[in-house]
């Protein structure tokens, strides 16, 4: 049985997470923008039309936002994880082989279909957009890189209809034609400059290359998008994404620090924020790295880190705290005015593979349990818990001064605020 690959992408994702809960954003122009609302991290299609660019900062576009009564959000992360994951269990009920590729993107596998592809992928996009609201748009093909192809053109394409199949298609050739290879699915900027160097300017160009001189010049992933042009798969579907190497918890602050105390409130409440990442991944971290940076346009710019690596590796939040308020007292400057700061976690593990120490004196059970009472709260509160080190009023908190509200649709948390 051959494999069939569908992409279900949506579109234009924290635009139309915004349109959701609020009908009368359709056919509105509408922006998002990063933390502290600096720069524009999402467009909507009306939005990019307008000449909104992606990842111009806020204050250079204004005249456009007024001008055009363009819809401008804060980034809502919460409710856009929220709508990502109705969404993937919604793709779910089609098939159990699925890949979620990112937070806006799923690979189905539809191979042994024997009803239309295009029907079937009609049917997903339908079945997408009324139980969650969101627009997706489904290229299919014979391999990932070429269901990547399918999702662009379905995209663009107004006889496509946000469906475009692939896998038997008369049009494959004037497709990849059409495509340009810095389009292709794998091929980077560096890549790009080399193969339109050599006259290799479009896909079909690619798949029709000579494998040897591929391989001499791109090696094996170079070989492989070339096979997958060609139809043959060399990216099956992955159930379980690799580990992560490391996690990273850091924001650009409201406005600059600086004062210690504000500083040391700040690294806290990120510490605090990572020990719960940690947990909720049941993972643990034998090295820490906190940093701290001024703002980079200053003429006199500091940037300072300190690591620790811990005896036994951890995610208990108390720890996590300690150490990282220590390598504040190390790393901060009087006169400085910080702009940023975060921490770096590695060497991590899985927490049921954590290696004890023999001179380690600290209750390790206890303070699980402790850590999963907390999270228990957490989930069950509109106001978590607040580790003491992260002060009251945090003056600090990065901007959202154009956040919508959180939203939910889930019995289980309707039925927990009755």
């Amino acid at each position: 049985m051959k494999e069939v690959f569908a992409l279900v992408d949506c579109n234009n994702f924290y635009a139309s997470c915004e349109r959701v809960f609020d009908p009368k954003l359709e056919g509105k122009p509408i922006i998002v923008l990063s933390n502290n609302d600096g720069c524009v991290v999402a467009r909507s299609n009306e939005a990019k039309a307008l000449g909104i660019g992606m990842g111009v900062p806020a204050f250079e576009v204004e005249d456009i936002i007024s001008k055009n009564g363009i819809e401008v959000f804060s980034s809502n992360y919460a409710l856009y994880a929220d709508m990502s994951s109705r969404v993937m269990e919604t793709l779910s009920a089609f098939t159990p082989d699925i890949e979620i590729y990112s937070i806006d993107e799923a690979f189905l596998n539809l191979g042994g279909f024997d009803c239309s592809l295009t029907d079937h992928g009609r049917k997903i996009r339908q079945t997408v957009k009324q139980w969650t609201g969101m627009p997706v748009t489904v290229g299919i093909a014979r391999t990932k890189t070429l269901a990547k192809i399918a999702n662009r053109i379905a995209k663009k394409s107004a006889e496509a209809n946000g469906v475009l199949d692939l896998t038997d298609s008369p049009y494959l050739d004037r497709i990849l034609a059409e495509t340009p290879v810095e389009k292709i699915w794998t091929v980077g900027i560096k890549t790009t400059i080399k193969l339109k160097r050599a006259g290799i300017k479009t896909a079909f160009a690619l798949r029709n290359a000579d494998i040897n001189w591929i391989k001499q010049r791109f090696g094996v992933v170079g070989v492989r998008t070339v096979y997958e042009l060609r139809g043959t798969c060399c990216y099956p579907l992955e159930h379980n994404p690799p580990p992560k190497k490391s996690i990273a918890v850091s924001r650009m602050f409201g406005k600059p620090i600086e004062s210690i105390e504000e500083l040391r409130e700040a690294i806290a409440s990120y510490a605090s924020r990572a020990g719960e990442k940690l947990r909720k991944q049941h993972l643990a971290a034998g090295v820490m790295t906190v940093f701290v940076t001024t703002s980079r346009f200053i003429k006199n710019r500091y940037f300072n880190s300190h690591t620790v690596e811990f005896d036994v590796a951890t995610n208990d939040t108390m720890e996590l705290i300690r150490s990282a308020l220590l390598c504040i007292s190390k790393l901060y400057r009087r006169g400085f005015a910080f702009k940023k700061t975060g921490l770096i976690f590695g060497n991590l593990v899985p927490e049921k593979q954590i290696q004890k120490n023999l001179f380690d004196n600290v209750d390790r059970e206890r303070t699980q349990r402790l850590m999963r009472a907390i999270d228990t709260i957490n989930t069950r509160l509109n106001c978590p818990l607040r580790w003491a080190a992260e002060g009251l009023n945090q003056p600090w908190r990065v901007k959202f001064h154009r956040r919508s509200c959180r939203y939910t649709t889930r019995w289980d948390e309707l039925l927990e605020v009755v």
